[in-house]
């Protein structure tokens, strides 16, 4: 029988650690419930000390997401690690997850300590957090770039004070598969008591090569990955859920490793990670991207109509991607929507539907047909909206490449209805600025991106940005079939997250 390899994932710790991408607590609960529906062993909910709001998401995330094991993280200091206990103590099953450098750069540039006092310092939080809580994982940061010898006594001296876990990062992705796969081995055969305890890694993505570490590591012995939803994390981002559960699954003969995950709802967690944090996946992005399993190839295309397998080797059925194209239109009425939402998979209730409903009328007006991907970006945006201190109304635009461009936009709040005019250099431009006159607050425009959910000429048009406000970056997302509205829905979604933040 295949051994099991347990996936912990940190998608709502390290992955929202990427700038203009922090969630709040409905939102982090929210991916939870997702995640614990995948299917994944072990949920890092946060870090709780960081802030008294994590602390109190990660607490929620604790009492009511059930079935995986719910983590916090903390520095290897008593303050941190009541902070963590504090969030965890509701969990059915709670971890906390300790760590400390353990290289020599690390020690030397960072702690300012010397390897021995930093060996005690790890030895008495571990000490420390089993007082707490039975499961402790402890993280040898940088291990990667760590003297072996060290490396060896901290996880014997860590196994020996009470950690199950020993998590072994390649915090900088700066290892190589061969070397990485290597010292997993070497590490199991030096330090016996690693027998008893689960072996971990957490690989960073900076040369690319986080899932192809990952998978020397299990190969030669350990037992635990961290890894995130779309790869997301820390600057190039960690090791991607989705393609080290599909390569396991699709090489099983190779690896003979299994994981527990429910392929399904891959595409699925995949598209709400990308939406609630506002990171858009490329396009050719392995297993969740839009190309993934799109042909256009004429020689693939009549491959695939013979025999799937010419050109495909992971089913789109499996990772919970739907082949069938869904036309709707706003002839359609709420009884067509109503049941292709359900063949989509979605159950909503009375007043959620209301909402897509309206939602969909607005944009199947303008638009000739509204197909699956259509819907799903439609339901989605409704569905992780943040407060809305401001409702967009109407929008107004002169331009023309003879004229300055004029916006006009009419914005709700609460019930009063606040319209203003600004030029701009274009017609987005100036939507955001007049946006930015309506609300009374500055932006700098840090990322902008564009694109269309649908094909054809009429697609539904979905904008990303990401805005600095009052020195906080926040992420908008807006859709619709008219691109410079889109644009100005997004801009003004980033606001209300501003605004939200701020009460």
């Amino acid at each position: 029988m295949s051994r099991k390899i347990s996936i912990f994932d940190t998608t709502l710790r390290d992955g929202e650690q990427v700038p203009g991408a922090k969630l709040n607590k409905r939102q982090k609960i929210e991916i939870a419930q997702q995640l614990a529906k995948l299917g994944v062993d072990v949920i890092e909910g946060g870090f709780p000390c960081s802030s008294p709001e994590d602390l109190q998401a990660v607490k929620a995330i604790a009492e009511q997401v059930k079935g995986p094991v719910i983590a916090g993280l903390a520095r290897a200091v008593k303050a941190d690690i009541d902070s963590a206990w504090e969030a965890l103590k509701g969990a059915e099953r709670p971890r906390i997850h300790v760590f400390l450098g353990s290289s020599d750069i690390h020690l030397q540039k960072k702690l300012r300590r010397d390897r021995d006092s930093a060996l005690e310092m790890a030895v008495e939080a571990v000490r420390y957090a089993k007082n707490y809580c039975h499961d402790v994982e402890y993280s040898t940061e940088d291990a990667s770039r760590t003297d072996f010898e060290y490396l060896c006594r901290v996880i014997e001296a860590t196994v020996k004070a009470g950690a199950t876990v020993i998590n072994i990062p390649d915090t900088v992705g700066y290892a190589i598969p061969e070397e990485f796969g290597d010292l997993i081995k070497r590490l199991r055969e030096s330090v016996p008591a690693l027998d008893g305890v689960t072996l971990s890694v957490h690989c960073h993505n900076d040369l690319g090569l986080a899932v192809s570490n990952s998978l020397a590591a299990v190969r030669n012995g350990a037992s635990q990955v961290e890894c995130t939803v779309n790869g997301i994390g820390e600057r190039a981002g960690n090791a991607s859920l989705e393609e080290i559960v599909m390569i396991l699954r699709t090489r099983a003969s190779t690896f003979d490793l299994h994981t527990d995950i429910r392929t399904k709802e891959i595409y699925r967690t995949s598209r709400m990670v990308s939406r609630v944090m506002n990171i858009p996946v490329q396009p050719n992005k392995a297993i969740v991207g839009s190309n993934a399993f799109a042909h256009s190839s004429g020689i693939h295309q009549d491959g695939i109509l013979k025999d799937r397998s010419t050109y495909e080797i992971i089913k789109p059925e499996d990772v919970g991607i739907h082949q069938h194209k869904i036309i709707l239109t706003a002839r359609s009425g709420r009884a067509a929507l109503r049941h292709r939402l359900a063949t989509l998979g979605y159950d909503l209730d009375p007043e959620k539907f209301e909402r897509v409903y309206a939602r969909f009328l607005n944009v199947a007006d303008r638009k000739k047909e509204i197909a699956s991907e259509d819907l799903s970006s439609i339901v989605e945006i409704e569905l992780t909206k943040v407060p809305e201190t401001y409702t967009f109304h109407s929008l107004q635009i002169m331009s023309g490449s003879t004229m300055v461009p004029l916006a006009s936009i009419t914005l709700v709040k609460e019930t009063q209805k606040l319209t203003d005019a600004a030029t701009g250099n274009g017609p987005v431009d100036a939507s955001f600025n007049c946006i930015e006159r309506i609300v009374g607050q500055q932006g700098i425009l840090r990322d902008y991106d564009l694109k269309a959910v649908t094909m054809g000429k009429d697609a539904l048009g979905e904008a990303m940005v990401r805005v600095e406000i009052g020195g906080a970056v926040y992420s908008g997302i807006g859709t619709s079939p008219d691109v410079i509205e889109a644009s100005a829905r997004a801009y003004l979604n980033a606001f209300n997250r501003f605004f939200a933040n701020s009460h």
